[in-house]
């Protein structure tokens, strides 16, 4: 143990920090972020996240949302396991036929009212998987859809301004 705080402490902080644009971008998308979900949920936005059967691109940008760099938390957004404690379903890839029934299932396990977001091009509209023997396509096919967040995948900026268009309206 005392071996590996002394490398943490010989490394020191190896993350580099975001470009300044983006870093600008970011603060300012999280400041009216902030804002709205202090207005709108009165607490912080608590998010399920859902891999329909994803390449898990989207994922990865999702959790560098999360990570210490952008740090979404700052902003009022939290995380959760259970879609029983969920205000929003970030729901990531074409809906696989093995993943229909569990999407279904936290659909309607989220309490009222509650928001779907559909994140990355195969959640819109089935991107390259489109529909097949194995795909049921977009999510929009299986679940009601709030909003969409297009890109493959999206970075954690256009994230952020995805969450912050559904709720500020």
């Amino acid at each position: 143990m005392l071996r590996i705080l002394h490398q943490i402490f010989r490394t020191g902080v190896v993350t580099e920090p975001l470009p300044v644009e983006v870093e600008a971008e970011v603060v300012e998308i999280g400041a009216q972020l902030e804002d709205a979900i202090r207005r709108k949920f009165h607490r912080s936005l608590t998010i399920r996240e859902v891999d329909a059967g994803s390449c898990n691109g989207c994922e990865l940008e999702i959790h560098a949302m999360n990570n210490a760099v952008y740090n979404c938390e700052r902003f009022g957004i939290n995380f959760t396991a259970s879609p029983r404690f969920a205000d929003m379903l970030l729901v990531t890839g074409p809906v696989s036929v093995n993943m229909e029934i569990a999407l279904k299932r936290t659909y309607m396990a989220t309490p009222s009212p509650k928001i779907v977001v559909a994140v990355g091009d195969c959640a819109c509209d089935g991107g390259i998987f489109g529909e097949s023997y194995a795909s049921l396509g977009k999510i929009s096919n299986v679940i009601p859809v709030d909003a969409h967040i297009p890109g493959c995948p999206p970075t954690p900026a256009d994230l952020l301004l995805g969450i912050l268009k559904v709720i500020g309206d």
